[in-house]
């Protein structure tokens, strides 16, 4: 079956360049063209010679416009990275609703260079000195082995046809200012530098490589998965000399920003976080936790219904009359049913809570303390829940049944819990 390809064109030299070549291959292509709005009507030539272009040569066009400046605006992005954003989104939105394969963008060797110049300058590190890759994820790069130079004498040997971006002249954007003195300078030290480059990221790329192949084996050795929670073993963790750069390796995809709060984590109290936009790290004991915030309602109550035999939410609960009693277990409790107060309520534990624990002889005791002489996480606490009755707790889900609940030789009728 025929792939098919979503070739991006704004109309200018390079993207130009690669719908020709494309429509000399076998492939069945599409074209997208972004009109971001940015350059008046000098904008809407590009979208107007793309759309000629495609109605003459029988293309498939897709053309979206952007309010680029007020999407920056009320995201609170500069205009490049909101332009960015605004047209990968797209792309991957058009190539699942039509059925293309992958995306095709036309960067090349000379726009890998000023990248890495780019991130030089902001002190990155090897993951952003490797410069753009090839293909990333359904986004393929084709003429990134090819220079600027290479591009535009193809262009003019086979007379093909582009707009000039009027903001390309302009020093305005770093990036121009690295493409129009950084990058001559270094052509001019070194006539052969572009190609000097590529081998040195060849060389990066390969440690890039070598560190992720240490960073997974060291992962497999000191973390422990547990649904969907992370745990760092810290004991090991601080006899690596690099412990700083492996938690970077393991972290970076969670979204932290505050990495040396991330690194005091190590040798600082139980309890302390450091938050990510939908996770959050954690110092407990003798682990660092990871874990997904959770963004429920941690006020609301789910109200049982005496006829209700099974409930499966937040929770898997059932409900069964029964005769006679087993043993309690921390999965099983047997209650007195004439003592509960419907509708029965399950939440979350609060501050201040207390129970009296079975087998205490009714004694008092704060769940707080409870949970501590479990020696529980913090993320442990937070997912427990109470079954409560008439704001008593009937039980600790899962952990220990309530004294003033437990079944009496004089109870006539038994209910049998059980967390499913």
């Amino acid at each position: 079956m025929q792939q098919r390809l979503l070739l991006t064109v704004s109309g200018g030299l390079d993207s130009m360049v690669l719908l020709d070549l494309f429509r000399k291959l076998p492939f069945e292509i599409g074209v997208a063209h972004c009109n971001f709005q940015l350059r008046g009507l000098e904008s809407f030539g590009d979208q107007n010679f793309v759309e000629d272009y495609a109605n003459h040569n029988n293309v498939s066009l897709f053309v979206n416009q952007f309010d680029t400046k007020a999407f920056a605006e009320d995201h609170k992005l500069s205009t490049q990275v909101a332009a960015r954003e605004l047209r990968y989104s797209w792309f991957y939105e058009l190539s699942e609703a039509e059925h293309f394969d992958y995306i095709l963008t036309a960067h090349h060797a000379d726009d890998n260079l000023e990248t890495f110049l780019i991130n030089l300058s902001r002190g990155s590190g090897l993951e952003g000195l490797t410069g753009i890759p090839a293909q990333n994820d359904k986004v393929i790069r084709p003429l990134l082995a090819f220079s600027r130079d290479e591009i535009a004498l193809y262009a003019k040997e086979n007379k093909i046809e582009w707009r000039e971006d009027s903001s390309n002249a302009s020093d305005k954007y770093l990036r121009n200012k690295i493409r129009h003195a950084v990058v001559p300078l270094l052509k001019e030290l070194n006539p052969n530098f572009l190609s000097a480059f590529e081998k040195t990221q060849s060389h990066l790329q390969e440690s890039r490589d070598m560190v992720e192949d240490a960073s997974n084996m060291i992962y497999h050795q000191l973390v422990r998965e547990q649904g969907a929670e992370l745990y760092f073993d810290l004991k090991q963790l601080i006899t690596l000399d690099n412990y700083k750069s492996y938690l970077y390796q393991w972290l970076k995809e969670y979204g932290f920003k505050a990495w040396e709060d991330i690194y005091d984590l190590v040798y600082t109290t139980s309890g302390k976080q450091v938050f990510a936009a939908n996770h959050r790290l954690i110092k407990d004991r003798e682990y660092l936790i990871l874990s997904p915030i959770n963004s429920s309602d941690e006020t609301t109550e789910y109200p049982i219904f005496e006829k209700d035999k099974e409930v499966n939410f937040p929770i898997k609960l059932s409900f069964k009359k029964v005769n006679t009693t087993a043993d309690v277990s921390d999965n099983t409790i047997f209650v007195d049913a004439d003592k509960l107060s419907y509708p029965l309520i399950l939440r979350k534990w609060r501050e201040g809570d207390f129970f009296h624990p079975l087998g205490m002889g009714g004694k008092t005791k704060k769940l707080s303390k409870f949970f501590k002489d479990l020696k529980m996480s913090l993320i442990a606490k937070e997912e427990s829940w109470l079954l409560c009755s008439n704001s008593q707790i009937v039980w600790v889900v899962g952990m220990r049944q309530e004294e003033d609940f437990k079944i009496e030789p004089t109870t006539q009728n038994r209910l049998k819990i059980e967390l499913l």
